[in-house]
């Protein structure tokens, strides 16, 4: 019932008093600006130089950009950095946000913005057969031990993940009984990618750019897909898959500067449709790092493969790979 004397209603004036009772006290963090550190700082913790980082945050606004500064909203360089950071180290989202002075959902989203907004360059920093014309790429990789004509070398890893629930579960488990994707990657001379496929096979190449693909023992021989020799002969066998070795080195250090530059890699703790996209996010950024000559990290000796390799090769590579032996290391 209302009262004629009184101006408001005394149950709203009550609950207006007891909300300022319980008040929380809104806190804006003070958030630094992540270029205003020294080039050395940013590439330790970013992998990316001043330039680097300023390039990518102008590439990546149309997509990331906040839509409002309400509440010290998140600025495009601050949500490149964070999702930076995290591919860098690979740590806790909470980690990685008590290092920006954020929240961890805040870190989330940064993330999942910027990793998508990376898938949509895909098709422009990841192409088949290179950034540059087909006949530097075998020129380059020709250098290395005489082997002629190769416009990619190409290789598998696997990319570790989480359990994921579900009955697909098992889809998921590699032959060292550890949960992961496997990832067929290509890549050129220059350690930059090729091609990336998850889960799918890349053997369908019919040599439409004049050129040959180096694999290990764990592929066909074919006409365009060359491997090693099973048992070798001495001399030109021999010689053959010295070569080869030597240069198809280049997938083996793709695979570990990739996983050096980007530490997320060696483990991620997320379920498989985010995995491949943050995979995707990290090939596009390693192609860009390596095409703007970033500073490369220091890479690891991977370890020696156990696996017993199959031999299935076909008339076809058997007659490319006798040809290339007479023509180039018989000698």
């Amino acid at each position: 019932m209302s009262c004629l004397f009184v101006r408001e209603q005394p149950i709203a004036e009550g609950a207006r008093v007891i909300r300022r009772v319980f008040r929380i006290q809104r806190i804006l963090r003070n958030r630094q600006d992540p270029l205003a550190q020294r080039d050395s700082v940013l590439i330790e913790r970013y992998r990316f130089s001043r330039e680097g980082i300023i390039y990518i945050t102008t590439l990546l606004d149309p997509y990331v950009k906040s839509s409002t500064r309400r509440s010290r909203a998140l600025t495009t360089a601050q949500t490149v950095c964070i999702a930076l950071r995290f591919f860098a180290s690979g740590t806790f989202l909470y980690a990685v946000g008590d290092a920006e002075n954020i929240g961890k959902s805040a870190v989330c989203r940064a993330i999942r913005k910027v990793y998508l907004a990376l898938k949509q360059f895909l098709g422009v920093f990841v192409v088949f057969p290179s950034h540059v014309r087909p006949q530097v790429v075998k020129q380059g990789f020709f250098a290395i031990a005489g082997f002629p004509n190769v416009i990619g070398a190409i290789d598998c890893t696997h990319i570790a993940i989480e359990a994921p629930p579900g009955p697909n579960e098992g889809d998921f488990v590699n032959r060292k009984g550890v949960h992961s994707i496997n990832v067929q990657v290509m890549c050129s001379h220059i350690l930059t990618s090729l091609r990336w496929c998850s889960g799918l096979s890349f053997l369908h190449y019919t040599g439409a750019y004049d050129g040959i693909l180096l694999g290990d023992r764990g592929y066909a021989c074919r006409q365009y897909f060359l491997t090693p020799f099973p048992d070798p002969n001495p001399g030109p066998q021999t010689r053959y898959n010295a070569a080869l070795a030597r240069t198809r080195a280049r997938i083996e250090m793709t695979f570990g500067q990739l996983k050096e530059r980007f530490q997320c890699l060696k483990g991620l703790r997320v379920a498989p449709d985010r995995a491949c996209d943050i995979i995707v996010a990290c090939a596009v950024l390693h192609n860009i790092a390596t095409i703007r000559k970033e500073r490369a990290p220091v890479v690891e000796v991977q370890p020696v493969d156990d696996l017993q390799p199959v031999h299935l090769d076909q008339p076809s590579g058997r007659a490319a790979r006798d040809r290339i032996v007479q023509n180039n290391f018989a000698y």
